[in-house]
């Protein structure tokens, strides 16, 4: 596999700054000018979270065509699984003391744990469900949609209407979520203190990491025959059809790993906010993941990576400093994008990359007609 420049930029990028911002904060005096906050590094890592969710969309979107509304259930299903072990973590150090329960069902007269939440006791079970949770959902969902043939807008409005569907689910008390307020009062992850600064930098770096092996697998994918494959089907389906591939076939392998990818990073997202709760089911989040994809550049990856942190960036100042004209922005911004800038952020560097080309070949051209005359 061969890395091209923004690709190998990015994670150049994404590395460096996120290992600067770790020797900064363990490295540095409270009082330096240079010091980092704990606060800075859980926002850091919160912004490569949602980068993880931006690759995912940019994958099945940018070259699968597959425009979903609702990779926001993916990503949240990823932090359920991590919420849950983070909160049989807790012991006998919550409120009510009890070391089977946690607090939510203990003041909701639960009697007995679910079956649902057994295993979540233990770190490799809690992994492996971030990883199967959400793929399977996508693989059981993807086979019904693609088997019937569904694409376009109906598709994206199926994807909407089933991360819809799970945000009033859970919602519910009985369901056993912890229902409107979702999971929270973490303690530990993995027997390191989740309020500790140095487990805020791990999971800040672990973040960037697992950002970086994303963007590698997805660079693999859409490079690869099977990628050339994701393309004709994105550009011509019935052609490539006939031309005897299965197009559903390959949507659905790309669909489920998507899926996956924005699971990793729902799971990581929770231990540094510090809670998870049906709101992160929210249509709008998904719909807020494609624009991030829109505004750094569909069919990119490394475009997508850089419209999260852009856009979120954009929006931590937004609603601090002008908070009632946060959504003006982002409507403005996305209207902005479509009519002026349809290859997003990275499209103007791809502009002046070939505007320099046109110029050195005019240069060669003018030259080698002085020679001649």
């Amino acid at each position: 596999m061969r890395l091209d420049r923004a690709t190998t930029i990015t994670l150049a990028v994404v590395m460096g700054v996120a290992l600067m911002l770790a020797l900064l904060n363990l490295a540095t005096p409270e009082s330096a000018a240079i010091h980092v906050p704990a606060y800075a590094v859980a926002l850091a890592g919160k912004y490569l979270c949602f980068a993880m969710l931006a690759l995912a969309v940019d994958l099945v979107w940018g070259f699968a065509g597959i425009l979903s509304l609702g990779h926001a259930a993916f990503f949240a299903l990823g932090g359920y699984a991590m919420g849950m072990y983070l909160m049989r973590q807790i012991g006998t150090r919550g409120v009510y003391g009890n070391a089977e329960l946690p607090d939510f069902m203990v003041f909701l007269g639960w009697q007995h744990l679910p079956w649902y939440w057994f295993g979540f006791e233990w770190a490799w079970f809690a992994i492996l469900m971030v990883v199967l949770v959400p793929g399977l959902l996508a693989l059981v969902f993807g086979w019904l949609a693609f088997r019937s043939r569904v694409t376009g807008v109906y598709l994206s409005i199926i994807t909407q209407a089933l991360t819809y569907a799970l945000m009033l689910a859970f919602f519910r008390n009985d369901m056993g979520f912890g229902g409107n307020n979702g999971l929270t009062d973490f303690k530990d992850i993995f027997g390191a203190p989740v309020q500790a600064e140095t487990t805020r930098v791990a999971l800040m770096l672990a973040s960037a990491v697992f950002l970086c092996l994303q963007l590698l697998m997805a660079r693999y994918v859409v490079t690869s025959r099977f990628g050339k494959v994701l393309v004709a089907v994105r550009d011509a389906e019935a052609r490539t059809r006939f031309l005897g591939y299965r197009p559903e076939s390959y949507k659905l392998v790309v669909f489920v790993l998507s899926a996956v990818m924005a699971g990793i990073g729902g799971a990581l997202y929770v231990p540094q906010v510090g809670i998870i709760n049906p709101g992160e089911f929210a249509p709008g989040n998904s719909i807020e993941a494609v624009i991030w994809v829109a505004v750094g550049g569909r069919g990119t990856l490394a475009g997508a990576i850089l419209g999260a942190v852009l856009v979120n960036f954009g929006k931590t100042y937004f609603t601090s400093a002008l908070p009632e004209l946060w959504l003006f922005a982002l409507g403005g911004l996305f209207i902005f994008v479509t009519l002026l800038l349809p290859k997003g952020v990275m499209g103007l560097f791809s502009r002046r990359k070939k505007a320099a080309e046109l110029g050195i070949k005019e240069a060669e051209v003018s030259a080698a007609r002085e020679v001649v005359g």
